[in-house]
C-alpha cells in the first residue's frame, strides 16, 4: 500500500470516527459501506503473499465505482418519480466524491482527448475503443467515463482529419 493510499485510507477512517462521534448517521453509513467495499477489493486482490494490498489507484477506482452506481440509481429513481430515494443517493454520492481528486471540467477533458487523438493519430469512429483505452488511465477518478466516451464519440464522428 503506497503512503498516499494509506493517507486516503487514514482520512476515511478518521472521518468515519468523526461521523460516529458527531452522530452523522448518513455519513457514517456511507463511510462504513466504502470501507466494506475497500475490504472486498483487498480480498479480491490477495492472490500472492506479501503483495501490496491496495494502491491509491485501487482506492480511487472503488470510490469511482460507488459514485457511478449512485449516479445510475439517481437517474433510475428520478425516472420512476422516487425523488426522496434520488435525494438520498445524491447525498451519498456527494460524500463519496469528497475523496476523489478534483473533477475535470469539459474543457480540460477535451484538451486531454485532443492530445490523445493526436498521439494515436485517430481519425474516425472505428478508433473509439483504442482511444478510450489510452484515455481512461489519464482521467481515472477525475472524470466520468460516460461523459468522456460521449465527448470522444462526438469528436471522432465529427472529425475529418
Amino acid at each position: 500500500m503506497s503512503s498516499q493510499s494509506a493517507n486516503l485510507l487514514d482520512k476515511i477512517n478518521k472521518d468515519m470516527i468523526a461521523a460516529q462521534k458527531s452522530g452523522n448517521k448518513v455519513r457514517l453509513s456511507v463511510l462504513r459501506m466504502l470501507r466494506a467495499s475497500l475490504k472486498n477489493r483487498e480480498i479480491e486482490k490477495r492472490t500472492l503473499p506479501n503483495q501490496p494490498l491496495l494502491t491509491e489507484e485501487d482506492v480511487l477506482k472503488v470510490i469511482s465505482q460507488l459514485v457511478k452506481q449512485r449516479r445510475e440509481s439517481i437517474e433510475m429513481f428520478e425516472k420512476g418519480g422516487r425523488l426522496e430515494l434520488a435525494s438520498n443517493e445524491k447525498a451519498e454520492a456527494g460524500i463519496l466524491e469528497e475523496y476523489l481528486p478534483k473533477q475535470l471540467n469539459e474543457e480540460e477533458i477535451n484538451k486531454i482527448i485532443d492530445e490523445t487523438l493526436r498521439e494515436l493519430s485517430s481519425s474516425g469512429p472505428v478508433d473509439i475503443g483504442r482511444v478510450m483505452k489510452a484515455l481512461m488511465p489519464r482521467v481515472a477518478g477525475r472524470a466520468d467515463g460516460k461523459v468522456v466516451n460521449q465527448l470522444v464519440r462526438a469528436k471522432l464522428s465529427g472529425s475529418t482529419s
